[in-house]
């Protein structure tokens, strides 16, 4: 008999996981701990012993992540039913697996790939591991808010004609502050190129279930789309999806990718957290999202009122240039009218007042509002706000600089002259930073503001790229990519 079909009320994995913890046997397998009974006392009293006995290895019940058969495969199919996709896989490595083995699945070696500059790190990985050779897209930036907002189709069809063997396109939609590009635009202009469309939405992996969001990208067009569950949805914390749909991409290779790019071992608990958050999702998204918009529209609306400071909204985004629009449940405040960094506005909140938001940078603090946050949490927010704005002048004070006139600008295509994949496996050696301008640079430097890497691997050190990092770092912002935390040296290619 053929079994009865899916249903959205079903959570297979979930109750399989359940199934097997109450399960009384003589555990002779992984993990060590054996279902708490070994674990340590402080680990108990952390995680609780239910969570201890459900952290389970594959056993029989409870199907095998790279070649599913049961519970897992029932899963991911009904998640492919809820997102939209025509297949979903889980991804227990977060989104950085999900990205590394997209690149692996659509490029070798010498495979020209366009990626914005604003991409995380991740794919970055994924060009070392694919050998793919990067053209990097300078996404638009505004000066006005010192946000990167993402990339559009007509910047896409100009690489697109000036490199037309390009076999892949990486956007990321949304950004960090919750910026959407024209994913639909986009997709149209990639696949008229007839190239594939891999889209890092991270993000935004609630977007599908509200029709006051920005469209999803699966729903616009692309052609595979790496979603982080956890970021805000439910899921436990490195859970994720990786969504696909028509015949651009090779799923078979997909799927060897993901083997290479995930534990052999992946944790069950992660994986049925997936399961847990497409059946919340599927049964009652639009009701939590609905609150959720409601309790985010307040916050946005109060804070209107806390003069000098200023919230980014969804009318400000639509009058940048580039047809970007904004995920409303991103609340980004540019605190730089009030003299001080976001950086010490975010110690002000998280210290004074209990309050922690996602992201600092020099000049804002980004908050993310989920089906997780309460009407108490937002008006924490604004009492904190209201009270940062108040008790700025007793603050660090810091004088903004205009960031963009502190860096060179950077060409609106470009390709480096070393790859990362040879930049990473050159040998390297750590310069005094005047000795560094002029030498590729071994890493990706990344300073937040604005989030846009201003060297790349294999890409040459210029004077404004120095310029905009002693910046960044004097007032106590972050720099990814520095091994040397005094910004006193810098990493480059040793070339012979």
């Amino acid at each position: 008999m053929c079994s009865s079909p899916l249903q959205p009320t079903e959570a297979p994995l979930l109750s399989a996981l359940a199934l097997a913890a109450q399960w009384q046997h003589v555990s002779l397998h992984t993990p060590g701990h054996k279902g708490g009974t070994g674990a340590s006392q402080g680990l108990i009293d952390v995680l609780g012993h239910l969570a201890l006995v459900a952290d389970l290895p594959e056993i029989p019940g409870l199907d095998n992540l790279f070649a599913p058969e049961g519970p897992i495969k029932a899963a991911q199919t009904l998640a492919a039913m809820a997102f939209g996709a025509e297949e979903t896989g889980f991804l227990a490595n977060g989104s950085t697996s999900g990205i590394e083995a997209a690149i692996l699945a659509t490029c070798g070696p010498g495979d020209r790939i366009l990626v914005p500059r604003n991409v995380h790190q991740s794919v970055l990985s994924g060009l070392v591991l694919s050998g793919a050779s990067p053209i990097y897209l300078n996404p638009t930036y505004s000066a006005d808010w010192g946000l990167a907002l993402g990339v559009t189709a007509e910047a896409i069809a100009t690489a697109l004609a000036t490199y037309p063997e390009i076999k892949a396109v990486v956007v990321v939609s949304p950004t960090y502050e919750g910026i959407c590009s024209d994913i639909a635009a986009i997709a149209a202009s990639v696949h008229r190129h007839d190239a594939i469309l891999l889209v890092d939405e991270a993000h935004g992996p609630h977007l599908h279930f509200h029709p006051d969001l920005p469209q999803d990208a699966i729903a616009a067009g692309a052609d595979l789309a790496i979603q982080s569950t956890h970021k805000v949805l439910s899921a436990l914390t490195q859970a994720a999806m990786v969504h696909v749909q028509g015949t651009r991409i090779n799923r078979e290779r997909l799927r060897r990718a993901l083997t290479m790019t995930q534990s052999s071992s992946p944790n069950y608990l992660l994986l049925a957290s997936l399961d847990a958050a497409r059946h919340q999702m599927a049964l009652d998204g639009s009701a939590l999202l609905t609150q959720t918009l409601k309790l985010v529209d307040m916050v946005r609306s109060r804070c209107q009122d806390f003069s000098p400071i200023r919230t980014l909204s969804a009318a400000a985004v639509a009058a940048l240039p580039g047809g970007f629009v904004l995920d409303p449940t991103r609340l980004t405040v540019d605190v730089s009218p009030l003299g001080i960094t976001g950086f010490t506005a975010d110690e002000y909140l998280h210290h004074q007042h209990r309050v922690t938001v996602e992201l600092p940078t020099l000049t804002s603090l980004t908050s993310i509002f989920s089906i997780g946050n309460t009407t108490a949490d937002g008006a924490q927010l604004t009492a904190a706000l209201r009270s940062l704005v108040d008790q700025a002048d007793t603050l660090e004070p810091f004088t903004h600089q205009r960031l963009s006139n502190l860096i060179q600008p950077l060409p609106d295509l470009s390709q480096p002259p070393m790859g990362p994949r040879d930049a990473f496996f050159a040998p390297q050696r750590a310069v005094a930073i005047p000795a560094a301008i002029g030498q590729l640079s071994a890493v990706a430097l990344c300073p937040y503001p604005p989030g846009i890497p201003v060297v790349l691997p294999g890409e040459v050190i210029t004077p404004g790229a120095i310029a905009h990092l002693q910046t960044v770092h004097q007032a106590g912002g972050t720099i990814t990519g520095l091994a040397d935390p005094a910004l006193a040296t810098l990493q480059i290619v040793a070339q012979p």
